[in-house]
């Protein structure tokens, strides 16, 4: 018997695979790091002087040991390898076709001495340090302009021990911006996996300006108290997986960014392409935030199997005027939140700027974010979704959401405009309009609600690890 389709068929096929070259792509990506690169060539850090008790500096060993792996870079690549023990270092340098690899027992150990950690030039989407003008600390595992770079083991440490940095920073007796533990910068082809990092000074892992990026079964930890100690931060960064990781500090969890007001837009380099998937964790500030520094544009952001609990927001978009830029097509599936206070936060009056120089009329696009199939126990707020004023937040879609309250006014909307369906407690009114049928194809990516019972299914049993 011959299948007859209708016009509806045929626009519903067309949404459902609309995106697939995209997801297929991301998919690809994400597999990629389960592959085990073999290196021919290997070293220890020990035949190079280093000294694994935690008091001696092997910032000299990490750097004639890389040095001397250089020479294999065209020849299939390096590995050194880090063993059991406590190995202090200062910042180092990674280089092309290099694995880093870290024995179970190994913890690389940041210097509690900020001389060991060098002061290098602001970056140019940024116009100056992040937190004081001028020059910033380089990170402590730093790579620029690179290709095929591994960082990896049998879940060693890499310990930032931050505590000295955040007292400096609490102090205000820094005279740079604080550095990162981990930043690769204009580098394509990083995978990081399989390792703990804690404490760091400031954000945990800093890709800029970086493509093909995965970030893979690692353990991020720092108190919650602690200042700006993100945990993932793509940053002007494309095609990057995130995915099986566990993450509590005292900042985001994962924030995308992009550069800060007219040094962004000036840049021009967005986030793009990035997937985030199987991310578990708690933190005083976001599960997933944008921004605020998402001048240079984000888009085609995918994120689904959250678990967010003991936080203060689950999803958040931050930007502000001066921002310019735009946030878009972003997609947040199956989420489950546990004693968070606001499950999803869009502000558009995080005012932040580098300088005086900013252009105030400089507004930002927000536009086609879709959260659909939400779970919340004990959340304050449903909702706080500000937009700004002759700046309305554009189609805002919101789908299969039951969040249990706690407060009287669970959704505080303005200069905002969307679509809705199956959402409690009951949406804001500039929200209420319905979905299906007729502004199906206004909400970013909803073919993916074609396949809930799959997803349902595969992300429920997830959720209960």
């Amino acid at each position: 018997m011959r299948r007859s389709f209708t016009l509806v068929n045929v626009l519903l096929l067309l949404a459902l695979f609309g995106d697939a070259p995209w997801a297929i792509k991301c998919s690809l990506l994400c597999e990629q790091g389960n592959l085990a690169v073999i290196r021919p060539h290997s070293v220890t850090i020990t035949e190079f002087g280093a000294v694994g008790d935690g008091v001696t500096l092997n910032t000299k060993a990490f750097q004639n040991a890389i040095f001397y792996l250089n020479s294999f870079a065209d020849k299939g690549g390096a590995k050194l390898f880090v063993p059991t023990g406590r190995w202090l270092t200062g910042s180092f340098d990674l280089i092309s076709h290099l694995t880093l690899w870290l024995d179970k027992d190994a913890v690389i150990l940041g210097s509690t001495n900020s001389d060991d950690w060098p002061v290098i030039d602001p970056l140019p989407s940024y116009g100056r340090g992040r937190e004081l003008p001028g020059r910033r600390h380089k990170s402590l595992i730093y790579g620029r302009n690179l290709t095929d770079v591994i960082i990896t083991g049998d879940n060693g440490t890499i310990d930032g021990q931050g505590s000295i940095w955040w007292d400096w920073f609490r102090n205000q007796t820094l005279n740079y911006t604080r550095p990162h533990l981990v930043e690769f910068m204009n580098t394509t082809g990083v995978v990081i996996s399989n390792l703990t990092f804690i404490n760091s000074p400031f954000w945990t892992i800093h890709p800029v300006y970086c493509s093909q990026v995965i970030v893979q079964n690692v353990t991020i930890l720092a108190p919650l108290d602690s200042p700006n100690t993100d945990g993932i931060d793509p940053d002007s960064s494309d095609d990057v997986c995130v995915e099986d990781c566990y993450v509590s500090t005292g900042d985001d969890i994962i924030a995308i960014k992009s550069g800060w007001d007219e040094y962004g837009m000036s840049y021009g380099r967005p986030s793009k392409n990035i997937t985030i998937r199987r991310l578990v964790g708690q933190t005083t500030s976001a599960g997933i935030a944008i921004g605020s520094e998402m001048s240079g544009g984000v888009s085609e952001v995918h994120a689904e199997n959250l678990r967010f609990y003991n936080s203060t927001t689950g999803i958040r978009i931050k930007t502000s005027p001066g921002r310019g830029g735009y946030v878009r097509n972003i997609y947040i599936s199956n989420m489950s939140l546990t004693d968070v206070k606001t499950a999803i936060s869009f502000t558009g009056r995080y005012g932040e700027h580098p300088d005086e120089y900013y252009d105030p009329t400089a507004l930002p696009l927000i536009e086609r974010i879709t959260v659909e199939d939400v779970a919340g126990q004990n959340v304050k707020y449903a909702g706080l979704l500000e937009g700004i004023e002759g700046d309305t937040f554009l189609d805002i879609c919101l789908l299969n959401i039951n969040l249990s309250v706690t407060s009287k006014s669970p959704w505080n909307c303005s200069y905002i405009q969307g679509y809705s369906d199956t959402v409690s407690p009951e949406i804001c009114e500039p929200l209420r309009e319905r979905i299906f049928p007729d502004h199906y194809s206004d909400c970013y990516c909803l073919s993916h609600h074609l396949q809930s019972s799959s997803n349902q299914n595969r992300g429920g049993a997830w959720l209960s690890w």
